[in-house]
Formats: structure tokens, C-alpha cells, sequence
């Protein structure tokens, strides 16, 4: 014990310069050999700067700060909500830019058939001037009159997109209870439905459609001249005096469709004109020229114009042309004729859309709210046109209206229908392209930036704070080494006791 105590101040110095070397190590264990205290705390805190840089070295190879739920479970809760709507919301313009796929397809095969219809109008008008053609330029006019209406039908057969066609009618709406007695013609090109369900729809005329009318009493006195306008053209008749009622009646009919104006006689000396179509466009106008024409029962009128019906669907106002009727409101896009019975009445019908169709979804989350429905109705020349003035496929060789047969009038009104109705398809195509998928587009394309800046900030790692922080944990790691490897020397120097 006397040795031991010959060396007090020795053991004491190198006690305290250990004690500065490891900061927190106590004083009373570095004289310990059997438990080396320091060493485990420099073990201890070895394990925790390497853990701390192998999560930098993580982080800055990944880029993600959160890598595994323990790195932040908040943070990875929020950050795959976001990633599930950035998902949703990728998918949602991929298929809207498929949906413009769709109807840029279906439109090129409009375009193609409205160039057609062209080429038709000019062949019907080239065909009334008979007067300068030979029956052989006639008969080949309507030979190709025949050849355009089987491209037409072949079209409207053959335009698809991805296997499925477009404009066969296999695609639109399906309706169920209409009354054919009320309504001619129906074009459905976009309505929501609820999925497996049915929607009804009640069309009511409020205010009858009317032809525009004269009546006169009365004969001729003397010989007489005068002009009858329509809507389609004037002409100018004249009548010997005492001319008879029918037969006056038999020369206006014999130019109504030059003008647009038909006569009838009511009773024994009553003539009627009235103009051929209905609505606010149409009108009839007398002007005498010479002569006393029959006594006018209209007072000082010689000219009347007709009345367009009024029609309420589902409630709102319709957009009405005579007996057509066309409707862009309560979430259907329609097109329909009213037949003469029903739209000259103060009537009601309904019909339901049971289905059909073809619904493109648009944003991220399934339901109506974020669908678009278009329905793609036929263009065939048995759907072109209507049943008042008539189809496209009327106009062949053989059937009622057959151009090369003197029906050239006819044909003009049916093909003109035929244009408008492409026109309109068109449009609306269009319509829909523009002003729901692009501007959904737009929209859904600053929500994807948002929500992927959102959780690009919770997830991703910053570059600038990870360096940082991985270099000061390479700093501890290479101090905690340095300062393990003195820690496991400290028993050692114990041996200098024993002197």
C-alpha cells in the first residue's frame, strides 16, 4: 500500500487529462479494466452518427426524404394520399387527350361526308339544267349521285377508332316510348344518364306551330296579273277573266316549289294559300299587278307570316325553327322534329333514354360530375335528312325522289338538310372538344403541378440540407472513431499503477 500511495499526483494528472480528452466520461471508471464505460458510450454514439449518415447518403442517392414510414409516418400518410391523386389525375389526361383522339376521328369522317354533299348540291343543281344537258349526262349525273351516296353509307360503316365504330349509329343514345305520331326525327348528342338507369323526357307544345296564310273570296272579273312571293322565290301568274277558283288554285300549285306557296279551295269560291312549311321564316305575300284580282277576305292584308311552335323539354325553353326543335339545357344536347299533327296542338309527349352512348371520363374521381357523354347518331343516307322532306337514300336511281326523275327541288331541300344536320354535328363535336376536354385539360394540368409541388415538399429530399447535414455526420462519425480508439486504450494505462 505504501507504493501505491508513494504515486497520488501522477494518477490524479492523468485523470484529468483524460477526463478533458472524453469530455463525459466519469472519472471514476477509468481506473475499471473489466468494464470499459467509455468505449461503450463511443460505440453507443459511433452507432448513431453512422446511422445518421448512412440516412444522408440515403436520402441524397434517392432523392426522397422519406424512404421507409419510420423516416416521417405523418409525412408518408400525406405524401401517398397525394401520390394516389397525382396518379388519378395523370390518368384523367390520358384520357382526355383520348376522348379528343376520338372525336378528331370521328370529325375527319364528318368532314369527308360534308365535302360529299357538296359535290351532291352541285350535281342536282348541274342536273336542273336540263335544258343544256343530253339524257346521257342526266342518266351519269345519277350515276354518280349513286356512287356518292354508297361512300357516304360506306363511311358511316367504316369510321372507328381503336376497333370501335363511330358513326354506324352503334354508339348513340337508345331510347324507349317515343310516340313516332309526335315526333319524327330524334338526335341525341349528349345527355346524362345514371348508370343502369333511365332518364325521362317530356316535351310539351305550348304554342302551336302555323303555316303562314291568305284566304280571298270571290272570281276573277277581268283578266288579272299578279305576284306571289314565298319563302323561296317570287313568280308572276296571270288569270283570264272568270278564271275558276280551282283552276287558279291548280296554277299556284303548279309553282310551289318555286315559291314556296301552296292553294287550296275551301267551299265553293274560297281560296286558300298557305305557305309549305311552318314557322316565323315562312310568309306569303299577293301584290296585283293589273286587273282586279278576287275580293281579299283579309281586309287591307296581302301578306301573312307563319309561327314558329313553342316547345318546353323537361321544363326549359327550346330553341324551335317551325317543327324543329333543338335543345341545350338540364344535361342533354338534342336535336328532334315535331310532326305536323303534333306541333300544330297543345300537346305532350315523353320518351326515355335508356341508354347508349359514349362517356369519356375526364377527372380523377368516377362520377357523373366528372364524365362527358356524347352520343355518335348515324350518318347513313337512311339517317341523313328527315321524315318531312326526306332521306338521302331517296335521292338513288329507283326510289321516290330520284334526281334524274324531275324531283331536283326535292333533292335540294333533303341535301340542304343533310349539310345543316352535318354542320351540326360537327359543331357540337367541336363544342364539346373545346369547351369541356380542353378546358378540363387546362384545369386538371394545374392541379397535377400543384399537387405534385405539394408532395415533392413532404417527400423529396432538399439537396442543400442533406450535404449539410451529411457532412457534419461524417465529421461525428470520424470524431467518435477517434475518440472509440482512445477509449479503448483507457485500461491500459491503468498498468502505469503497478509502476
Amino acid at each position: 500500500m505504501a507504493a501505491l500511495t508513494s504515486i497520488p499526483h501522477r494518477v490524479v494528472r492523468r485523470r484529468r487529462a483524460w477526463t478533458k480528452t472524453l469530455g463525459t466520461i466519469r472519472e471514476d471508471t477509468m481506473s475499471r479494466i473489466n468494464t470499459n464505460v467509455p468505449a461503450l458510450q463511443a460505440v453507443g454514439r459511433l452507432r448513431v452518427n453512422q446511422g445518421d449518415l448512412v440516412m444522408r447518403l440515403e436520402r441524397l442517392s434517392t432523392g426522397l426524404r422519406i424512404n421507409r414510414g419510420k423516416d416521417d409516418p405523418a409525412g408518408l400518410i400525406a405524401s401517398e394520399t397525394l401520390r394516389n391523386e397525382i396518379g388519378a389525375i395523370r390518368q384523367a389526361l390520358e384520357n382526355s387527350q383520348r376522348a379528343i383522339n376520338v372525336i378528331s376521328t370521328a370529325e375527319g369522317a364528318l368532314n369527308e361526308v360534308s365535302s360529299l354533299l357538296q359535290q351532291l348540291q352541285g350535281l342536282v343543281v348541274e342536273i336542273a339544267n336540263k335544258g343544256g344537258l343530253t339524257e346521257e349526262e342526266v342518266s351519269a349525273n345519277q350515276l354518280e349521285i349513286d356512287s356518292i351516296l354508297t361512300s357516304i353509307d360506306r363511311i358511316s360503316n367504316t369510321a372507328e377508332f381503336g376497333g370501335t365504330k363511330l358513326l354506324d349509329g352503334s354508339r348513340a343514345y337508345t331510347t324507349a316510348s317515343a310516340d313516332t305520331g309526335a315526333l319524327a326525327h330524334i338526335a341525341l348528342y349528349a345527355a346524362r344518364v345514371p348508370e343502369g338507369s333511365s332518364r325521362n323526357i317530356l316535351v310539351e307544345v305550348t304554342q302551336s306551330a302555323q303555316v303562314a296564310e291568305l284566304s280571298f273570296i270571290g272570281t276573277t272579273t277581268s283578266a288579272v296579273t299578279i305576284e306571289i312571293s314565298g319563302v323561296r322565290g317570287t313568280d308572276i301568274l296571270t288569270f283570264a277573266s272568270g278564271t275558276a277558283i280551282a283552276d287558279i288554285a291548280r296554277g299556284i300549285n303548279d309553282l310551289k316549289d318555286l315559291t314556296g306557296i301552296s292553294a287550296v279551295v275551301s267551299g265553293s269560291n274560297a281560296l286558300i294559300l298557305n305557305s309549305t312549311g311552318y314557322g316565323e321564316n315562312e310568309f306569303v305575300r299577293v301584290k296585283p299587278i293589273s286587273g282586279n284580282f278576287i275580293e281579299a277576305n283579309n281586309g287591307s292584308t296581302i301578306q301573312d307570316f307563319g309561327q314558329d311552335a313553342g316547345v318546353l323539354v323537361n321544363g326549359q325553353v327550346a330553341s324551335v325553327d317551325g317543327l324543329r326543335v333543338d335543345v341545350r339545357s338540364s344535361g342533354i344536347d338534342a336535336r328532334f322534329y315535331l310532326t305536323e299533327a303534333f306541333g300544330t296542338a297543345l300537346s305532350s309527349t315523353t320518351f326515355r333514354i335508356t341508354g347508349g352512348g359514349a362517356v369519356f371520363q375526364l377527372g380523377p374521381e368516377v362520377n357523373q360530375n366528372a364524365q362527358v357523354s356524347l352520343g355518335f347518331e348515324s350518318i347513313s343516307t337512311g339517317n341523313l335528312g328527315n321524315a318531312v322532306a326526306g332521306y338521302l337514300r331517296t335521292l338513288a336511281s329507283g326510289n321516290t325522289n330520284e334526281v334524274s326523275k324531275n324531283n331536283t327541288y326535292a333533292a335540294q331541300v333533303i341535301i340542304s338538310e343533310a349539310i345543316n344536320q352535318v354542320a351540326v354535328y360537327r359543331g357540337r363535336l367541336g363544342s364539346v372538344q373545346r369547351n369541356q376536354i380542353e378546358t378540363n385539360m387546362n384545369s386538371q394540368q394545374v392541379a397535377l403541378e400543384n399537387v405534385t409541388a405539394s408532395e415533392s415538399a413532404i417527400r423529396d429530399a432538399d439537396y442543400a440540407t442533406e450535404v449539410a447535414a451529411l457532412t457534419r455526420a461524417q465529421i461525428l462519425s470520424q470524431a467518435t472513431q477517434a475518440n472509440l480508439q482512445l477509449a479503448i486504450q483507457l485500461p491500459s494505462q491503468v498498468l502505469s499503477l503497478l509502476g
